[in-house]
């Protein structure tokens, strides 16, 4: 028998002999020890060494798959209140150890419960602590863990994790997504569907709120569009015509577009505007593909009518088409 047997055996008759001289009662909790010793050693039970630190110890990961910077005392209020009514956090993250002189640990999984309890810790609740669960893992072993705690969950967005994936295959799966997807058990399409939402233009991005409304259909609503040239130039100008207007609500000056009204104007720009009768008036537009305006004359009025969701660069252009036609034809 190994040492390890002798001391799980030692500990049994240390609490034998601890115990009361009833025989029943002996018996009892010799059957229950007993029970316990069985299972450690048939490998039934797992051991895990919980610890409570301080959460400025431990820093994020690099390659979480949640952006700490997007979590808010709003978005974590359920953890936050959860905590503070439990006494404690229930739920152990999972970290690794780090040599740093900073942190002693980097969060693999559990930012939001890092979140809740930094908020409460500085917010007159210093009495709370983090509880981890330290592990040693590899990166790729790290990345498969995160993105099994959280792939269900509905708090970390489909771009967020679109990255995530997007960063892994090349870094771990030397760019197979085939292997990619055997090892987290997930089926190719699946996958490429994620992959492609990380495609997604920059200038697509910025147009929405924020990363965590961008969903994995919005991507695939758009990759037709996003596939022609012509096309893709109208949309990608719409992009960039409301993204002006979500940076001046970022710095407070009025209102955000919201997802759904974004995805409405984008998906009307990669459409191009249905030509009138020639007798209801002509149509100018920069580009063949493009939004136009239509003109119509009634004796010496004339009539301008056009998209009101038209984008400045294609108003521009089908004005300066339309003076070209009359002043230079």
């Amino acid at each position: 028998m190994t040492r390890k047997h002798d001391a799980i055996f030692d500990d049994v008759l240390s609490d034998l002999d601890s115990a009361p001289d009833a025989s029943d009662r002996a018996g009892a909790r010799f059957l229950k020890r007993s029970t316990a010793i069985s299972d450690r050693l048939a490998g039934e039970v797992e051991e895990k060494t919980l610890r409570w630190v301080d959460p400025a110890r431990c820093r994020m990961w690099d390659r979480h798959n949640r952006d700490y910077a997007l979590l808010t005392e709003d978005n974590c209020r359920d953890l936050i209140d959860g905590i503070r009514s439990q006494g404690q956090q229930e739920f152990p993250a999972i970290v690794r150890p780090v040599d740093d002189p900073d942190y002693d640990f980097e969060v693999i999984c559990g930012a939001r419960r890092h979140f809740a309890v930094s908020w409460l810790r500085a917010n007159n609740y210093t009495q709370f602590k983090y509880l981890i669960e330290a592990r040693q893992l590899s990166d790729e072993e790290a990345f498969r863990l995160a993105d099994i705690e959280n792939r269900d969950r509905e708090d970390i967005s489909d771009y967020e994790r679109a990255l995530d994936y997007a960063d892994a295959v090349a870094r771990y799966y030397g760019g197979k997504q085939k292997a990619m997807a055997e090892r987290l058990e997930v089926s190719q399409p699946w996958l490429s569907r994620y992959l492609q939402l990380a495609k997604l233009p920059q200038a697509i991005v910025d147009a929405f709120p924020n990363i965590r409304e961008i969903r994995e259909r919005n991507a695939r609503e758009l990759k037709p569009l996003l596939a022609q040239p012509e096309t893709a130039r109208a949309v990608l100008d719409e992009a960039n015509a409301i993204g002006r207007t979500q940076a001046q609500a970022r710095s407070g000056r009025g209102s955000f577009v919201d997802a759904a009204t974004v995805m409405r104007r984008l998906s009307r720009a990669g459409k191009p505007l249905q030509p009138k009768a020639e007798t209801e008036g002509r149509i100018y537009r920069r580009t063949p593909h493009d939004k136009g305006v239509a003109v119509v004359q009634k004796g010496r009025k004339m009539r301008m009518e056009f998209d009101k969701d038209m984008s400045r660069t294609q108003l521009e252009g089908a004005f300066a088409a339309y003076l070209k036609a009359t002043f230079d034809g």
